[in-house]
């Protein structure tokens, strides 16, 4: 057993490591470095920074094992942060960073005055929230990439592992940009998919569907999940979106899941899960935290507890797969 300090310095610290990945990001270096591989001074100035913090920066990033630095000094890419780094890359996830670095990270910390009071920085109720989110071009472009660039890998597994061959056709629930329909139509040509959102998402969905050339297959279905019932469709998802929302309305929505599907249809649910014996993994206790500095009563859950909502919702069958980067999905049957 360790008894010295050295797991709690490095938790306490872990802020400092965020922020240096987060910043990075922000500057584009893992773009610039895409080019061709720089010294310091060259990187330096690429990115228009004072010389007194560069080197450190960029060798602090080497010892995170973010860039590599071959013997003659010049600094470039890991095969990860090329991959996914890159703002050029068809899988760059920058746009979730952006979202952790202009707001979450600032949001978190309130979590002291959350754990003590239950409400959330906001102030506002989750559907207030993406409503007025959605009219703020700024935040909304930032929010519907973070949403796009969190779903695409877990989107890209469910497209690959999924059984569409025996459906037709997938309606996903709070699309957003419509990460989930895009790459499902992508890999199955015989899939018609669809994404159900509010009004204001159509023009940044249809773009995004014409991007990848499947517009004439996947279509945006405007609406609002409170009041009306959700399109009819072989598969129903709920990608990262039951976790806003307190445990009457994640139920509610399971029902309207359960009515919209045809017959012998099923719903996919994908999120960053709780382990079930809450204690083995941090990735989705420390999602569920996330919900309480964001929403008013959104928290996480556990796939036992999604598979117990889906058999009271009438699912006669239900799994979880662990997907990537700390998401699993429910599969419930009808």
């Amino acid at each position: 057993m360790d008894t010295t300090p050295d797991r709690l310095v490095d938790i306490a610290c872990g802020y400092r490591a965020a922020k240096v990945l987060l910043s990075a990001i922000e500057l584009d270096l893992f773009t610039v470095l895409a080019e061709s591989p720089l010294d310091a001074e060259a990187l330096t100035k690429s990115l228009d920074l004072h010389p007194r913090g560069a080197l450190d920066f960029f060798d602090a990033l080497v010892a995170l094992k973010l860039l590599d630095r071959a013997g003659d000094g010049r600094y470039s890419n890991t095969t990860v942060t090329a991959g996914y780094l890159d703002r050029r890359s068809g899988d760059f996830l920058g746009g979730m960073f952006d979202q952790l670095n202009t707001r979450e990270y600032a949001m978190w910390d309130t979590l002291g005055s959350a754990l003590r009071t239950g409400k959330p920085r906001t102030g506002i109720d989750a559907a207030e929230h993406f409503t007025t989110l959605y009219r703020d071009p700024p935040r909304f472009k930032t929010f519907v990439s973070a949403m796009t660039a969190g779903s695409l890998p877990a989107a890209k597994l469910i497209a690959a592992r999924f059984p569409w061959a025996d459906y037709e056709t997938l309606m996903d629930i709070g699309t957003s940009q419509g990460c989930l329909p895009v790459q499902v139509a992508r890999a199955h040509s015989h899939i018609s998919a669809g994404g159900f959102d509010l009004p204001e998402l159509a023009e940044t969905f249809d773009g995004y569907a014409r991007e990848h050339g499947v517009a004439e297959r996947v279509r945006f279905w405007p609406g609002d999940f409170f009041r009306d019932d959700l399109p009819c469709a072989d598969v129903l998802a709920f990608g990262r979106v039951l976790h806003n929302w307190d445990l009457p309305t994640k139920q509610m929505l399971l029902r309207k899941a359960f009515h919209g599907l045809t017959k012998n249809g099923a719903v996919i649910v994908y999120d960053m899960l709780i382990d079930d014996d809450r204690c083995s993994g941090a990735a989705g206790l420390l999602s569920s935290l996330n919900m309480l500095v964001w929403t008013a009563a959104g928290f996480g859950y556990t796939g036992a507890d999604c598979m117990g909502w889906m058999r009271e919702a009438g699912f006669r069958k239900t799994r979880v797969e662990s997907l990537v980067a700390g998401q699993s999905m429910v599969v419930g049957f009808k």
